[in-house]
């Protein structure tokens, strides 16, 4: 459940100095479940769109990935968001264009209960909720409705400091990661939010409010932290050219592989090499892996190593 948006992703100069964009999809949780269904997993997405170009651009691109879109609604009178990728030494930066979108007008009503009690996981994430106060209302009663139901929840952070300010997102954002069950924390979103450094304090923070906790460590991979235990799955090394989305097919792929039976560090491990993957192509959908590609890669870095 989320913020779908159109792309335009930064391409490296041409020879004559040119900076030329490539239209894509974008949307933490969009992206999300396109991942989770090019793992293999049936996925379906809750927003709403605006009756646009960027709008009709979504349902075309859900229909041809597998991801239903029967509960998104189409909102006539606001328009479908859309953002910018720029690329430097430094890294990926967005430029957002999305007030007042379709999806940030979303309310506690627009929540479809019964495909909520359908599923076998919610994700939601930050971005989600920072959209607007309503969008915010809305997760959460999407969150009461999975717990009524005893469908599980994941809760992403991805923290965006443009939307609201730090304190308030941390507020917003631990309440409804302790009504979840799979916490995905980024490491830079983790520091900011809690004001810890390490990872196994921001481990042990975060086990507090959810029993499952995959803390994201960018190059460095992931650590997967129970009660029980926990463990660093290492970073893979590719030929990144853009980290755009990278964390989303993290999730996406986790939760797909989680569901399907998987312990949680192979699960991890699935996921880390499928987010390393999508770093080697522009755009956040165009380079999310398939199963074969994932499976192909850890297959060869089995004989490797």
């Amino acid at each position: 459940m989320g913020e779908p948006m159109l792309e335009f992703n930064q391409r490296p100069p041409e020879p004559d100095g040119r900076l030329l964009y490539l239209q894509g999809h974008g949307g933490d949780t969009s992206n999300a479940a396109i991942a989770a269904a090019r793992s293999g997993a049936r996925a379906g997405y809750i927003s709403a769109i605006g009756d646009d170009a960027p709008g009709r651009a979504f349902l075309r691109l859900w229909e041809q990935e597998g991801v239903d879109a029967s509960t998104v609604k189409r909102d006539p009178a606001a328009p479908t968001g859309i953002y910018f990728v720029t690329h430097d030494e430094a890294g990926h930066h967005f430029t957002f264009y999305r007030s007042n979108s379709a999806a940030a007008r979303m309310m506690p009503a627009d929540v479809p209960e019964a495909a909520i009690r359908r599923a076998r996981i919610l994700h939601v994430s930050g971005i989600s909720q920072a959209i607007s106060t309503s969008a915010c209302d809305a997760v959460f009663h999407a969150i009461t409705v999975a717990k009524q139901a005893g469908v599980a929840v994941s809760y992403d952070t991805n923290l965006r400091k443009s939307l609201w300010p730090v304190s308030r997102a941390a507020a917003v954002m631990h309440a409804a990661v302790a009504m979840a069950d799979i916490a995905l924390p980024s490491l830079e979103d983790a520091q900011a939010l809690t004001g810890l450094d390490s990872p196994d304090a921001i481990a042990d923070f975060y086990l507090k409010l959810a029993p499952l906790v995959l803390l994201k460590l960018g190059a460095e991979g992931a650590m997967v932290a129970t009660p029980q235990g926990r463990r660093t799955i290492p970073g893979r090394r590719v030929k990144a050219v853009d980290a755009t989305g990278a964390g989303d097919t993290f999730a996406g792929a986790f939760l797909a592989r989680h569901l399907a039976g998987d312990a949680p560090e192979q699960a991890a491990l699935y996921a880390n090499t499928a987010a390393a993957l999508a770093t080697t192509g522009y755009g956040a959908v165009a380079p999310i892996p398939r199963a074969d590609a994932v499976r192909a890669a850890m297959a060869s870095a089995a004989r490797l190593g």
